[in-house]
């Protein structure tokens, strides 16, 4: 068994910094399930583990492997529970072509700050089939460990971007479906929805920005029930786009 070095438990926990993830191009991602999905998909540089883990995975790969007792594996993990695994991923390079808003539903993301929520809305899109969430530049980091552990495994099939979003919206072209979720806005129940185009969700305290809900041509309200009703001012943004990913589909299947 090799022990894990000062050194490398200090490089482990520095990836908590989104600035050294930028520089290594590197990922943290700890426990079982978690660290098995993502193996198929990105190039593993470092994984550590417990001899447990390691003899019921014979076949994985890394370009550096270390067995550890659970004991050095607290020491190195950020997690308050650590589970048997962690490893450190390359961040894939995608690039990102406004034809898949016209072949496809995605989802785009303004300033959304929370770690949990935007891994959430990974872990959504995922399960919704939506194969791409373009991010505004002030978006939490999709590499942040918070994001990384709450995608549970989404990240994987999930392509995150990050651009400019009023100058990508600006670019698709005034015919292309460009939704989003307003208090004026329309019952969603009641509007017919795409199968493919952008839908917009915004920042947790303030909602999408100004200089996008410009660019918005078809603006949708999630109606409480039943309406008229005092109830709370408005819904976490992961469940919102729960809830309109969900009705998407339903009307997608109907037709």
């Amino acid at each position: 068994m090799t022990s894990l070095s000062k050194n490398k438990i200090k490089y482990i926990h520095s990836l908590e910094l989104k600035k050294i993830r930028k520089e290594e191009q590197v990922f943290l991602a700890e426990g079982p399930k978690l660290v098995s999905d993502l193996l198929g998909y990105f190039p593993c540089r470092f994984l550590a583990a417990t001899s447990s883990w390691l003899q019921s995975h014979p076949d994985c790969k890394a370009h550096e492997i270390i067995e550890v007792s659970q004991e050095e594996l607290s020491r190195a993990s950020l997690l308050k529970t650590p589970q048997q695994v962690l490893a450190i991923f390359e961040q894939p390079q995608y690039k990102l072509n406004p034809e898949i808003v016209h072949q496809s539903l995605c989802l785009a993301l303004d300033d959304v700050q929370d770690p949990g929520n935007l891994g959430t809305i990974i872990r959504l899109a995922d399960w919704f089939g939506i194969e791409h969430i373009i991010c505004s530049t002030n978006t939490v980091d999709v590499y942040n460990p918070k994001t990384v552990q709450a995608t549970m495994g989404g990240i994987a099939r999930v392509k995150v971007h990050y651009t400019p979003l009023p100058d990508f919206i600006s670019s698709l072209g005034d015919d292309t479906p460009i939704f989003g979720t307003f208090l004026n806005g329309e019952n969603m129940y009641e509007q017919p929805l795409t199968t493919h185009g952008l839908i917009v969700m915004g920042n947790e305290g303030n909602g999408i920005g100004k200089e996008v809900e410009a660019l918005i041509n078809r603006k949708l309200y999630i109606p409480n029930y039943p309406q008229g009703q005092k109830t709370s001012e408005s819904l976490n943004v992961a469940i919102a786009t729960a809830v309109i990913c969900a009705e998407f589909r339903r009307q997608a299947a109907w037709k």
